[in-house]
C-alpha cells in the first residue's frame, strides 16, 4: 500500500523535471538569435573600419567641431571578425562630426503622410519618423523625428489638368479630373462662369495654386 501511494508522487516529480528541462531549452533557443542576429549583417575578414554601425561599439564624443573630420575609438562586437591595422582590438573610425538628424536627406529614410494637405498657403508640414541607413555612421540616435513638408502624390498630372482647363474648362473637365465635383458641376451648368471662371482656373492651375482634391502634389 505504501508503494502504491508513492507512485503519483514519482509521476509528479518526473513531470516537473520534464517541464523545467523543456523551459530551459526553449529559453536558450529564444535568447540565442537575439544575441547573434547582428552577426549576419557583418562581413568577415574585412577592415573593421568598414563595418556597418550595428557591428561595432564606438565611443562617440560631442567635443568635435561640426562639419569637420573627427576620429572615434571603436571595437568590434562579440562574434564579429574583422581586421585592424594594429595588433590591438581597438580601431579608429573617421567620420564627419555631425548628429544623425543633421545628415544629408539621402542618408536616411522618413515615413510619409497622406493625411496632410500639400496644396496650401503656407505649405503644411507633418512630423515624420526618420531612420538612418544601415551603412551610415553618425553621432546620436539613429532614429529621430523631423518636420517635413507634405509631399505625397495621388497620381494626378499637372500637364493633364492644365490641358483640360484650356480645352474643356468651360464644361468643368479640369475640376472633375482633380476630384472637385462641386466646382465641376458649377462650371458645367454655368458654362464656365460665362468664360470668366474658365480663364481664372487656367491661371490658377497654371501656377499650381489649384491642385487635386485629396491634397496631394502633381506628378
Amino acid at each position: 500500500m505504501r508503494d502504491v501511494g508513492r507512485m503519483p508522487l514519482l509521476g509528479i516529480d518526473a513531470a516537473d523535471l520534464l517541464c523545467r528541462s523543456a523551459r530551459s531549452i526553449l529559453s536558450a533557443f529564444s535568447t540565442t538569435p537575439a544575441v547573434t542576429s547582428y552577426v549576419f549583417k557583418c562581413p568577415s575578414r574585412g577592415l573593421c573600419s568598414k563595418l556597418p554601425p550595428d557591428c561595432v561599439n564606438c565611443t562617440y564624443h560631442t567635443n568635435c567641431t561640426y562639419g569637420k573630420p573627427a576620429s572615434f575609438s571603436c571595437t568590434a562586437r562579440s562574434g564579429v571578425h574583422c581586421l585592424v591595422s594594429q595588433p590591438q582590438t581597438n580601431f579608429n573610425l573617421n567620420l564627419t562630426c555631425q548628429f544623425c538628424w543633421q545628415l544629408d536627406p539621402s542618408h536616411y529614410r522618413c515615413s510619409n503622410s497622406n493625411n496632410c494637405m500639400t496644396v496650401s498657403c503656407p505649405r503644411k508640414r507633418y512630423i515624420a519618423t526618420c531612420t538612418v541607413l544601415e551603412h551610415v555612421h553618425c553621432i546620436g540616435n539613429r532614429e529621430f523625428s523631423k518636420r517635413l513638408f507634405c509631399n505625397w502624390t495621388g497620381g494626378y498630372k499637372w500637364s493633364t489638368a492644365l490641358a483640360l482647363s484650356i480645352t474643356l474648362g468651360g464644361f468643368g473637365a479640369d475640376r472633375f479630373y482633380l476630384g472637385q465635383w462641386r466646382e465641376g458641376l458649377g462650371k458645367l451648368f454655368s458654362f464656365g462662369g460665362l468664360g470668366i471662371w474658365t480663364l481664372i482656373d487656367v491661371l490658377l492651375i497654371g501656377v499650381g495654386y489649384v491642385g487635386p482634391a485629396d491634397g496631394s502634389l502633381y506628378i
